[in-house]
């Protein structure tokens, strides 16, 4: 290490050392933990140990590419996937938009701290929630269809349904909390930009289309190649709470496969294997997302 990065070292020293607890965290639960990746090409058992297990090679691969449910699992992995992206992530810009015209500070703060509480219920909550509204039993929504002498409807055990009604939980969840990386990136525009706009007679939409969307537009950016980067991952607990019997054609996927594979039936091998799966597609997304953003004249993640 030569003299001018030694004292640029301790010069932010300060810096470092409070970076230093992020750096631990991804080290301890990051990287060292990547040593499990191996697990997919072994036939693990966890009486003979990690040294002690056979090696396969990919045979765990090309028996999860064989099942007759991986297509099953793909296409509604993805299928929920695009949902969530064309319904779901508009939502978090167009709500940060609104709270952010919003002029008295109060009402602002009240409605931030509304939208923000669905975030911190737990996925238990929000199907037990869904149950009671939906449900033919209990629901409130058939409640009302049979007051009005209507059929009652199954939405629950309907596969018809079950991609909406994932996508509406999700809405409903995270659109609130979704706002606030939007907003701060509202708050870093130049007030001074604004102040120019209205003087030249630009309107609140003319400013919002001309100043606030430009400025929020490399957050949007990074956002969306992050998301896309979470192509193959759908929320296990969501999905495992609201799927039965009569909706798995719809709700099987790669989450819950390899909950059942490597959990319940102790092929931990093939849960792994899920996971290595998953890993690479979503490095796929992200590789090839990130080039088509370049290419479009924006700044990537890298």
């Amino acid at each position: 290490m030569n003299r001018i990065a030694f004292n640029k070292l301790v010069a932010n020293r300060f810096l470092l050392f409070l970076a230093l607890p992020g750096f631990l965290f991804i080290i301890i639960f990051k990287f060292v933990p990547m040593w499990g990746f191996l697990l997919a090409f072994q036939d693990y058992s966890p009486f003979k140990g990690f040294m002690g297990s056979k090696w396969v090679g990919f045979t765990h691969f090309m028996d999860m590419f064989h099942d007759p449910n991986f297509l099953i699992m793909l296409r509604n992995t993805l299928v929920i996937n695009l949902l969530s992206l064309v319904f779901y992530f508009p939502l978090p810009i167009i709500m940060a938009l609104m709270l952010n015209e919003a002029k008295h500070e109060l009402f602002k703060k009240l409605n931030q701290s509304i939208v923000y509480l669905p975030h911190f219920l737990s996925w238990v909550i929000v199907s037990s929630m869904t149950f009671f509204v939906l449900s033919t039993d209990v629901g409130i929504v058939n409640k009302i269809l049979f007051s009005f002498g209507m059929e009652q409807m199954k939405f629950l055990s309907d596969p018809n349904y079950f991609w909406g009604i994932i996508t509406a939980q999700s809405i409903w969840k995270e659109t609130g909390w979704g706002t606030i990386i939007f907003l701060a990136a509202m708050a870093g525009i130049d007030p001074q930009r604004y102040e120019a706009a209205v003087m030249d007679g630009a309107g609140r939409f003319r400013q919002i289309w001309s100043i606030t969307l430009p400025g929020i537009t490399p957050t949007i950016v990074i956002m969306l190649i992050l998301r896309l980067g979470n192509m193959a991952d759908v929320g296990f607990e969501q999905i495992v709470l609201m799927i039965n019997p009569l909706v798995r054609e719809v709700g099987e996927v790669f989450d819950t496969y390899s909950y059942t594979q490597g959990i319940l039936r102790g092929k931990v091998s093939i849960g792994v294997t899920v996971g290595l799966f998953k890993s690479l597609v979503g490095l796929f997304f992200v590789i090839t997302s990130n080039y088509i953003i370049k290419k479009l004249g924006y700044e990537g993640i890298y």
